[in-house]
């Protein structure tokens, strides 16, 4: 059967253009010319990989990609950007979307993003044709899955005490009904944390309901958790159930939950301590039976003190807290999670790549990833999609991070708002450095950008390469 794509763009020509090519390669195209009518088909009808505009009218590829994750719908999603809109391309990144691609592209370099988002599953999980606002009821976690989890974690050095307070969480009986409260910085792996708690307990037979509260409009979000009643507003056209109903006696996992509206707050406070709400619309008392699990990235003491977050509310939530401190603090947990994400990526790819080795471990513990967790996932992923590797190496990573160099910071030093001095080489290195990060590590474009040849580029990466190996002997030496 052929895979389906659908292409989302207001512009006739950018539709036509890659619904023949991608047709040409042999798939299905089917196309729509905005956002709500890219939603009505995806309502409908079941695809294989969407590939949509990023800046249309009324709702924007963003939200488009919100709207699927907040219904669980792990269709990927390619995001096409206009020049300026990296940060914007990389949010989309960080909500789920599989990849982006930058405006004007090469027909031809759509068309191996799309082979390459279409061989991440080898037989796609298809969106399912349901309501707007439905989220899917997940499935139960299994033994299996409990082991995955926490396996990870106790094999991390970082979070050692993590996995063992999660042990006493899930073997206590009264643990198993106690709310929890997560916090770290983006991407350090507090859903993980979260799947760890809930499987840990004997709640891992029952459903893990997610939601991220950033990412659902103010107005939707109550309705997302409590459901509601027909009629209770316009769009109301049949009863609903919301996550607390749906997770039964599992678990329901508030991420973001620093971005919480302060109205619903106090809400969520009432079901907290009543254990019990009402549909929106409804009259009649419910009574909610999952453990609570909340994580965010915000300092919860600052919101409170900003009048954003309800004093109250934190402190039922952290009835047992957990911080995960970021990756940077913990490099030894690098191998650890390099090497189950290659057996991870292997399984689902059918690949065969070969566990990394010393060398390359050292070396990736140099960076300091910022992204944490989710970028050094994302960064392997895309590697051995595209390259297939049959062994890792260091020159397979984006140059910043075999140089051990955080963009962001060498952006700051090169314009001037880092303390210190430091030398032209340094400087020229950095801004090679942030030249190729800013375009995708398009070594053409950083070229032609920084007014060298690129054989003149390359050259200077084989040096950056061979100072960074040298330095690495010596520290072993």
């Amino acid at each position: 059967m052929k895979q389906r794509i659908l292409i989302v763009d207001d512009e006739a020509a950018i539709r036509q253009s890659l619904a023949e090519s991608l047709a040409a390669e042999g798939y299905k195209t089917d196309s729509a010319e905005t956002g709500e009518e890219a939603l009505a088909k995806l309502n409908t009808d079941a695809y294989d990989l969407v590939v949509t505009d990023l800046k249309m009218p009324n709702v924007s590829g963003l939200e488009l990609l919100q709207a699927l994750r907040n219904q669980n719908r792990q269709t990927p999603v390619i995001m096409m950007t206009a020049y300026g809109d990296v940060d914007t391309a990389v949010e989309s990144m960080r909500l789920g979307a599989y990849d982006f691609i930058q405006k004007p592209f090469k027909l031809s370099d759509m068309r191996r993003q799309v082979a390459a988002a279409l061989r991440v599953t080898q037989v796609p999980e298809k969106t399912k044709a349901v309501t707007a606002s439905a989220p899917k009821r997940a499935k139960p976690a299994t033994g299996t899955a409990s082991a995955h989890y926490m396996g990870l974690i106790q094999a991390c050095p970082g979070l050692h005490g993590i996995g063992e307070l999660l042990k006493k969480v899930g073997s206590s009986r009264a643990g198993n009904d106690t709310s929890v409260l997560i916090q770290g910085e983006s991407g350090s792996g507090k859903e993980i944390v979260a799947r760890a708690i809930h499987e840990a307990s004997d709640r891992r037979g029952e459903p893990f309901m997610e939601i991220n509260c950033a990412a659902v409009p103010e107005s939707l979000l109550e309705s997302e958790l409590m459901g509601h009643e027909k009629g209770a507003f316009t769009d109301a056209k049949a009863r609903k159930e919301g996550l607390f109903e749906l997770a039964g006696q599992g678990t329901i996992f508030l991420d973001e939950i620093g971005e919480m509206g302060i109205l619903l707050q106090s809400r969520l406070l009432r079901v907290i301590e009543n254990r019990t709400f009402r549909r929106v619309g409804g009259k009649d008392e419910l009574n909610v039976n999952a453990r609570i699990v909340a994580a965010t990235n915000r300092d919860l003491d600052q919101a409170i003190l900003a009048g954003a977050f309800r004093n109250d509310l934190y402190y039922r939530l952290q009835v047992v807290e957990v911080h995960i401190p970021p990756l940077r603090e913990r490099p030894d947990d690098v191998g650890v999670l390099l090497e189950h994400f290659v057996n991870d990526l292997n399984a689902k790819l059918g690949l065969s790549t070969a566990p990394p080795d010393a060398k390359l471990v050292a070396g990736l513990q140099r960076y300091p990833w910022p992204g944490n967790v989710r970028e050094l996932k994302n960064v392997l992923k895309r590697i051995m999609i595209l390259e297939e590797p049959a062994e890792l190496k260091l020159d397979h990573f984006p140059p910043h991070i075999a140089a051990g160099r955080d963009p962001r910071a060498a952006e700051d030093a090169t314009h001037g708002s880092s303390v210190g001095l430091v030398s032209l080489s340094e400087v020229e290195q950095r801004q090679i450095v942030y030249t190729l990060d800013k375009t995708s590590n398009n070594k053409s474009k950083a070229a032609r950008i920084l007014g060298i040849s690129r054989q003149t580029l390359r050259e200077k990466l084989r040096q950056y390469e061979e100072a960074a190996n040298l330095a690495q002997n010596e520290a072993e030496s």
